[in-house]
Order: C-alpha cells, then structure tokens, then sequence
C-alpha cells in the first residue's frame, strides 16, 4: 500500500461523467484518490448514484449558483481533515477549492478550480485575483512550511509552447496570456512540481480539447489540468500520465503515482 494512485479530472458535470462510464473506469484503474472539477451540482439534490463511488469516501464543495462549477475528492481512506474553503469569497460561492488531509500519508490534497476569463475581462480579472490570492495565501504558506501537498485540478492555464497545439494563435487567449503562464513560472520558481513535464520533458501532450472541429480526434488541444506537488515530494512521483480516452468529459484524466510510506494506525476505509 506504499505506491499511491492519484487521479484527477474536470467531469464537465458529475451526471453526465457518470452517464459516459465514470464508475467503470475506476473501477479499471483503482485509483486510491481521485479529485473532480467542475460537477455542476449541488450534490445534495442529487441521487447517490449520481456522485458516489462505490468503496470511496467523497467530499465536494459546490456552487451555489445551480449547475456551475463545483470540486470534490473521493477517497478510499477517510481524511483526516477537510477545508472546503479558500478563504476569498467570491471563489467560495462558486465552488473552486477544496482540501483534504490524509494522516496515513502526512500528505494534504488540494482539488482547484481556477476560473476561465474567455467570457470576457471582468472574469480574467477575477481569476488574476484568484491566483494572486492562492500565491500570497496558500502556495507559498505550503513551501515555506515544508508541507506535503499536491494540488490536482484544472488551472485553466497552458504553461509552454509544448502545452498547446497551436501556440502562436493563441498567445492573446486567455489561458495562454503572457501574464497567466508568467504566474505559473513563479509558482514553479517556488519549488513546485509539474508532475507530468518531471516524468515526460519532451511529451506534447494534452489534456484538454474543444467539442468542436474534430479537436480529440486530432489532438489539437491544451494541457490546462495539473497535478502541481510540493518539493517535499521530488523523490516520490514515479509517473505521471494523461488518458485521452475514454470520453468521460471534455478533458483526460490525470493519472499519477506517487511512493508514500503509509502509516497504517491511521487508515480507515470502508
């Protein structure tokens, strides 16, 4: 039980994930935890077969705008511990952050949501503010701690040339603007870790595509989902991948590994 399996995807909405085959494609990969972004519910409302994985724990943090936004975790260890909240505001009522603290592996796991500003510059200027937010709050707090943590979810940002497919169009775009990937740098000038460019450096390789034109089949897409760990986990990532199938959502799953010691007095499953 030392290696962990952590997954992460934006379900482009819980019900229709589950339509698509969620359960079974847990079931195939077994991952041990798994963050969601983007569940357009207020869970509540919903039937247990419409969000719960058999043998997982789950917690989100919803919207309180219906069918918007919204994050959770599943997990087969019960947390220690569970913040469902940022701290701003705005970012709060719409559902974009949620963090869970697994003593069996002394590791905190973030499931985010950053914002897209494509609908116009008042939501470009709240996901600045968002980001500006986690940096002095969280981002930094983690590092200067010495704290393990891996944040899974959907930044909305494509950090190189190497993340997008048609990079030079897009460079006005948001999620691939120059103060956007700029951010991203500095995250990563902390001492972060891009899981997935640590295990695959040269890999052009996407984790989202549009609807429209054919994108999945060709693979014009953006990597816009991370899975974005503290140093204190440089020497325990063993691999990081991303499934272009199945169609799930409009995004892939990111699927890592990670070789924690586990410390059994802790666990409790279902």
């Amino acid at each position: 039980m030392n290696n962990q399996k952590i997954t992460t995807l934006n379900l482009n909405g819980i019900r229709s994930a589950q339509s698509k085959g969620l359960q079974d494609w847990v079931e195939k990969y077994d991952p041990d935890i798994i963050c969601v972004q983007e569940t357009k519910a207020q869970i509540e409302k919903l039937l247990p077969e419409q969000y719960t994985l058999p043998g997982y724990f789950h917690t989100f943090s919803c919207a309180e705008k219906p069918g918007y936004s919204g994050v959770g975790i599943y997990s087969k260890v019960k947390p220690k511990n569970t913040i469902h909240t940022c701290g701003l505001g705005w970012a709060d009522r719409e559902g974009r952050f949620i963090l869970a603290e697994f003593a069996h592996i002394n590791t905190k796991v973030v499931s985010l949501y950053l914002p897209s500003g494509t609908s116009g510059a008042h939501r470009q200027d709240l996901k600045y503010e968002m980001m500006d937010y986690l940096y002095q709050n969280h981002l930094s707090d983690w590092i200067a701690n010495n704290e393990s943590v891996i944040i899974c979810g959907d930044w909305n940002i494509a950090h190189t040339p190497m993340d997008i497919k048609r990079a030079k169009q897009n460079e006005k775009n948001s999620g691939y603007l120059p103060e956007e990937r700029a951010w991203l740098s500095q995250v990563l000038k902390l001492g972060y870790i891009d899981t997935f460019r640590a295990c695959n450096p040269d890999d052009e390789v996407y984790s989202w595509w549009s609807f429209r034109g054919q994108a999945r089949k060709n693979n014009v897409g953006w990597r816009i989902d991370y899975q974005i760990a503290t140093p204190a986990l440089k020497d325990h990532i063993i691999s990081s991948s991303i499934d272009k199938d199945p169609l799930l959502s409009d995004h892939g799953p990111i699927r890592n590994e990670y070789h924690i010691d586990v410390i059994t007095d802790t666990v409790s499953t279902i």
